[in-house]
């Protein structure tokens, strides 16, 4: 009762005030009668779930003093609760504002909102619900955008340390094109080649595994085509034969995705006296097993 006596003093001050307007609209009177109030509820528009922690700005046109030129002002500034509810109270109720409501995967809500005052002093009740204004169920729509597919591409670092020994990767080095293993060997640290291909670690010629195994291929029968990677063994476990002594043992791995068939290397050479020499190898892959 206090509540509706005090509110009718309000509208009758304002309807009073409405006689003295300034030229082009409003009242020195109404604009400081700070008794508005919006209120409303912030909801997902196709689950109708309340969306928490919606940020809510009440902006208002006021006159810049300084530039004299009229711009947006934000006169409030808040979150939803849990529930997506929020209130403003104490605004002034002749004017026009500019509701604005942003969720993170949600469209940007901007509306009009204005109490409509009508002063025909004939319901009071209605002069309330004016003044007390329920904004309703508001419908924030989902920001469906698709992002373009992304692709993650990585490439293994040159070399890798192991707890027993060093990986050189190999495979997408230059000199695995059209080369034998001595020209990937040119590029393996720790490996020293000579003019004449011959190769050491730690000034003593290693022992070669292909796949961990030994092999009695040279290294210049090996296409580098085919290596994959290259991992130095200094110091030989029980497994090993580490006949190379403390040179240690060159582990030739190739790769793995060879296709099933028959590939091979011919040499030729000729000597300084005149006489020719021929050789080769002939490699044959057939399922998982791989031989020469």
């Amino acid at each position: 009762m206090m509540k509706n006596s005090y509110l009718a003093f309000i509208f009758l001050c304002i309807h009073t005030s409405l006689f003295a307007q300034y030229p082009g609209g409003g009242s020195r009177g109404t604009q400081s009668m700070n008794v508005g109030h919006f209120y409303g509820k912030v909801v997902d528009e196709t689950s109708g779930k309340p969306i928490e922690a919606a940020s809510i700005q009440l902006l208002q046109n006021k006159m810049d003093t300084a530039t004299k030129k009229r711009r947006d002002v934000v006169v409030a500034v808040l979150l939803t609760d849990k529930k997506g509810d929020f209130s403003i109270d104490k605004l002034p109720v002749i004017s026009v504002y500019q509701l604005v409501i942003t969720a993170i995967g949600f469209k940007t809500y901007n509306e009009k909102a204005a109490f409509n005052l009508k002063m025909n002093g004939s319901d009071m009740s209605q002069m309330l619900n004016a003044v007390d204004k329920d904004l309703g169920n508001i419908k924030m729509e989902r920001n469906a955008e698709q992002l373009q597919a992304v692709v993650i591409a990585a490439n293994k670092s040159l070399m890798q340390m192991n707890i027993d020994r060093k990986v050189v990767n190999v495979d997408k080095s230059l000199t695995s094109v059209g080369g034998t293993a001595v020209d990937v060997m040119k590029n393996v640290p720790s490996v020293n080649v000579d003019i004449d291909g011959n190769v050491t670690l730690r000034n003593v010629t290693p022992q070669i595994f292909i796949d961990g195994r030994p092999t009695t291929l040279t290294l210049d029968q090996i296409p580098a085509d085919d290596i994959a990677t290259v991992e130095i063994i200094t110091n030989p476990s029980a497994k090993f034969d580490a006949s190379g002594g403390g040179a240690g043992i060159l582990n030739i791995v190739l790769k793995k995705n060879r296709k099933t068939g028959y590939n091979g290397h011919i040499r030729a050479s000729l000597d300084i006296r005149g006489t020719p020499g021929i050789g080769g190898y002939v490699n044959v892959k057939q399922a998982n097993k791989n031989g020469f």
